[in-house]
């Protein structure tokens, strides 16, 4: 059985939690298994994301089980906004110390980073990569989807985190089994327009 432990704060970007937990929601569908799936705070109060999702998380820093995959989201001010919350970075640590997985979304890397478990690492993000990358004992790959260092992944924004997700439960299990989830979740980007640079 894995524990899946998404943290959750004021303002954080829904997507970047949501989508990874849709894919280890749908991994443990399919593989028939007993994975608990929570989210964790701070504090026990409703908490609304940064396009307005209302949120109450299962369990706080206190109470929370101890993790096999952690996640740590972002949001668009990260150091206002989830950094503030006290315990966070001692909670983060401890959870690191003994998860097989600590993964983080976007500018979720900078909880990683203030915690102190990026030094000597490779690592990405979307935003605030120029930051991170004025830090000598890191190696920032700001043009990958996801970076992998030991048992550290890190993703870019929003639809990188399910990248990085899926292929981490093609680790946990095998690559069928994550192609099988993304047959389920219908994950599969056409964009109707593509991106200028």
């Amino acid at each position: 059985m894995t524990t899946y432990g998404l943290y959750i704060y004021e303002q954080v970007a829904e997507q970047d939690f949501v989508g990874p937990q849709q894919v280890f929601a749908a991994s443990r569908h399919i593989a028939g298994g007993n994975d608990t799936i929570v989210t964790i705070a701070a504090r026990p109060e409703p908490l609304r994301g940064s396009s307005g999702l209302h949120m109450i998380p299962d369990h706080t820093f206190a109470d929370a089980p101890s993790l096999d995959v952690l996640v740590l989201p972002g949001t668009a001010d990260v150091t206002r906004h989830a950094l503030s919350d006290p315990g966070l970075l001692d909670w983060v640590r401890a959870q690191a110390a003994t998860a097989r997985w600590v993964t983080a979304v976007c500018t979720g890397t900078l909880i990683l980073h203030a915690a102190g478990l990026l030094r000597g690492r490779r690592a990405t993000t979307w935003a605030y990569a120029e930051e991170l990358g004025r830090d000598p004992q890191l190696t920032l790959l700001p043009d990958m989807r996801y970076v992998r260092d030991g048992n550290i992944v890190t993703s870019q924004g929003v639809s990188a985190g399910i990248d990085m997700a899926l292929w981490l439960v093609g680790q946990m299990h095998d690559p069928d089994h994550a192609r099988a989830v993304r047959r389920l979740i219908q994950y599969d980007p056409a964009p109707p327009y593509t991106a200028e640079v």
